[in-house]
């Protein structure tokens, strides 16, 4: 028996989206083609539909390592175009599998977060 599987963006991630999909809204609105943020928005699209294919697509983050801000079990980061990242969590019962995307950012973000440091 399959499982269905949903994505739900909440938290950050929804506001970082909905703030993109504005700015690339308006790109288009301009006659721009092919800007970062629309790159970057069709690679979020498609993560997305990677993640509903295969809740497991991205990597595993150890336990030891999730900031504790997210309060999660368990996190899992996908990458996007230029080096930006996407972590969410994953929930389920025996009916579905949710993926929660909890945040979207910059690689930079992403290292302050963790606490990894440019040598």
């Amino acid at each position: 028996m399959n499982k269905r599987v949903r994505t739900v963006l909440i938290e950050q991630a929804e506001i970082e989206y909905k703030k993109l999909n504005e700015i690339v809204g308006e790109q288009v609105k301009e006659g721009k083609e092919n800007t970062q943020e629309m790159q970057l928005l069709k690679s979020i699209k498609q993560k997305l539909e990677f993640i509903k294919a295969n809740p497991f697509y991205g990597d595993n983050i150890p336990k030891k390592l999730i900031p504790k801000e997210y309060n999660v079990q368990n996190l899992w980061r996908a990458e996007l175009i230029n080096f930006w990242r996407m972590l969410y969590t994953i929930r389920g019962d025996h009916v579905e599998v949710i993926c929660f995307i909890l945040d979207i950012m910059d690689h930079n973000k992403y290292n302050k977060k963790f606490g990894y440091r440019k040598k």
